[in-house]
């Protein structure tokens, strides 16, 4: 006989939006000018989205530089890109298609606009992530400061008007505490008129939020270097369910600690293909009794158009 499990399902969860616009520029591009295309970057961090592109004839590379053939067209990722980039494809006359995120793409126009008005500029975010890389990379060097915890407040010193913007997929939570952080030594600090933090980041930690405290494991489906995924293990650890991990590429489900549990919580990040989940729930079937309950905390609806080159 085997042992009862009830799942709660977090939804929203896996794709967004802009994850889904950004896997279609890329089939588009393809479609209308055939194989190969290069996509500088991952074009969503995900691997399993990566290699089926592949397949399909797209090449990543990390670098312009990289490009064998520039009568290829060159895709940018979704998590955008520093202004230097598509001037360099300009300069060396490769044709591009830009697939940053319309909501990253909100946080550029927004950097860029702040340093035209004089501001001095904070930049809530994580060290390295092409996504900061990306709008740090819309001003010149040194014009906006990066801060990662709120211990680093404590060392900021500003002269002008200043402002904060923030990556898209952080911890709703941590931010709020920085940005409050901020409010209290800059009263005057300005910020986004609307927040910076995504919808789906924000719906997916919300999810998870509301169903952590009933469960006794929580797994988060997504890659290792997805921000919104290892965010979503960190909410569901905070919100109650400690023994919360991430399930990567390549990492089975612990069916043995599985075993020993009547409730697990599951979700999935930004980038992460549902057909992940689905075959997540069909490797416990295996061993156990499963009954799946669905919470769905918010109906997204939330579609971006393609850019006009693919139209």
């Amino acid at each position: 006989m085997k042992k009862e499990l009830k799942i709660f399902l977090a939804s929203p969860r896996g794709f967004c939006a802009g994850v889904d616009r950004a896997i279609e520029i890329v089939k588009k591009t393809l479609e209308k000018y055939g194989s190969p295309v290069y996509v500088r970057h991952e074009i969503v961090h995900n691997k399993n989205v990566v290699e089926s592109l592949k397949k399909l004839g797209a090449i990543f590379i990390e670098e312009i530089s990289e490009i064998s053939d520039s009568t290829r067209p060159v895709i940018f990722s979704a998590h955008g890109v520093p202004k230097k980039v598509p001037e360099e494809a300009k300069i060396k006359k490769i044709f591009y298609v830009d697939a940053t995120c319309p909501l990253v793409s909100k946080v550029h126009r927004e950097t860029e606009q702040l340093y035209k008005k004089g501001f001095d500029i904070v930049l809530i975010g994580h060290r390295n992530h092409p996504e900061v890389v990306g709008t740090m990379g819309q001003l010149p060097n040194g014009s906006i400061k990066l801060i990662e915890t709120v211990d680093e407040v404590k060392n900021l010193n500003f002269t002008k008007p200043l402002a904060y913007v923030t990556q898209t997929t952080l911890s709703v939570d941590d931010t709020k505490e920085i940005i409050d952080t901020l409010k209290i030594k800059f009263p005057n600090i300005k910020g986004p008129i609307k927040e910076d933090i995504c919808y789906a980041t924000t719906n997916r930690q919300a999810a998870v939020k509301k169903i952590a405290a009933n469960c006794e494991m929580f797994f988060i489906i997504g890659s290792r270097n997805s921000s919104n995924s290892a965010r979503l293990v960190e909410v569901a650890k905070k919100s109650g369910c400690k023994d919360s991990e991430l399930i990567f590429d390549g990492k089975k489900a612990p069916i043995d600690k599985i075993k020993n549990c009547k409730t697990i919580g599951l979700s999935s990040g930004a980038s992460a293909p549902e057909e992940l989940v689905q075959n997540f729930i069909a490797e416990i079937k295996k061993d156990m009794q499963v009954s799946i309950e669905e919470v769905i905390t918010a109906n997204e609806k939330v579609v971006f158009k393609l850019p006009k080159e693919l139209n």
